[in-house]
């Protein structure tokens, strides 16, 4: 296949590098009470994001100048390797419990997330299989249900952990590549149906998730409880107004808003940035994504286009799920705003990931 190469799209790149910056930023501000008060130094969190950023930066050069033909030959030994690491943090002794879930594997406060890895090995593989020349994925049996059943045995393993959040974000990026892929309709209809019937009973099965969407619909109902959080999240963005208190000033950050350099940074964002603060990460966002995807519509190659939309995808819905559930949107799922909060893992394979979409954007046409 003849492919021109050029430089990449300089659009993403700055939106990267920003994304980032305000990232660190926050991280300092949103963490600097926790951090003093668990570790006694203030720049615990945002030295730590900084050496993540520097691992995920050299890691999205290395992916930004790879020729991304070259992914394809490690699809599948990827692919094995990220379900062995999720069957290993599931047993005791290995997998590390943090927050209530199994979902690390590691030593001490360093430490790996399995399911993190899985969005982005699961992307790839899907990209490889359905961008195959003879691939017609319209048929039920043969075409979309082999791909599904890949998706759902991953879902699966990440919900024992139990991760819905990372868990949801994977199965709605791998979706909407079936979807790209050209998959019927009501296939996708049908099998939606049953997703809903199963989603219900993996909320009945666990009582904090049922505590999470009824306090979802009214966190005043359970104030100190299950409705903590969104009540929380919400006093931090209402006095932000349109300028915000000032960078450094918020007040939820001490010991109100818990966690807040992670799950819930875009609140404090809103507080200390206001409206105009938090409008311009969500227009940094949406440049991010319109760029991506039209980088995935102007590939030479199906393979190409199926992986930059699943990278976009998955960008997509986390930012989709994070601002939701700040906002009082959606249930509490535990998921991190991209590029934004704090986080080893997430950080560092969402900035590989955006890496291989730099790439991919050389060669579009």
């Amino acid at each position: 296949m003849n492919k021109s190469r050029h430089a990449p799209d300089i659009w993403i790149l700055m939106v990267i590098l920003s994304l980032l910056a305000i990232g660190m930023v926050m991280v300092y501000s949103a963490g600097s009470v926790l951090g003093f008060r668990n570790y006694g130094d203030s720049f615990y969190f945002v030295k730590r994001q900084l050496l993540f950023a520097a691992l995920g930066l050299g890691a999205m050069f290395v992916t930004a100048n790879t020729d991304y033909l070259v992914l394809k030959k490690f699809a599948r030994p990827a692919l094995i390797v990220c379900f062995i690491l999720l069957i290993m943090v599931l047993i005791p002794g290995i997998g590390v419990v943090r927050g209530g879930a199994r979902s690390w594997l590691g030593i001490s406060s360093f430490g790996i997330q399995p399911s993190e890895f899985m969005k982005m090995g699961m992307i790839l593989y899907l990209a490889n299989w359905l961008g195959k020349e003879d691939y017609d994925i319209s048929t039920f049996t043969r075409g979309l249900l082999p791909p599904l059943a890949l998706i759902g045995s991953a879902f699966a393993l990440i919900m024992l952990q139990p991760d819905l959040g990372t868990g949801t974000v994977m199965f709605g990026a791998a979706l909407m590549m079936v979807f790209t892929a050209g998959a019927r309709m009501k296939h996708l209809l049908s099998l939606g149906a049953l997703g809903v019937a199963g989603f219900a009973a993996l909320v009945a099965a666990a009582p904090y998730r049922l505590q999470r969407i009824t306090a979802f619909l009214d966190p005043w109902s359970d104030p100190l409880g299950a409705g903590y959080q969104i009540i929380q999240s919400l006093y931090a963005i209402g006095p932000g107004g349109l300028g915000g208190l000032g960078l450094g000033m918020s007040r939820q950050k001490y010991s109100y808003v818990p966690e807040p350099q992670t799950d819930f940074i875009f609140s404090i964002l809103a507080e200390e940035l206001g409206f105009i603060g938090g409008l311009i990460v969500l227009l940094l966002f949406l440049i991010l994504i319109w760029r991506g995807m039209k980088v995935a519509m102007s590939l030479p190659d199906r393979f190409g286009s199926y992986l930059a939309v699943g990278i976009v995808c998955m960008v997509a819905v986390q930012v989709v799920i994070n601002i939701g559930v700040v906002i009082g949107l959606m249930p509490v799922t535990g998921i991190t705003l991209p590029l934004i909060s704090y986080g080893g893992s997430s950080l560092t394979l969402m900035l590989t990931a955006l890496g291989i979409l730099l790439n991919l954007s050389r060669y579009a046409r």
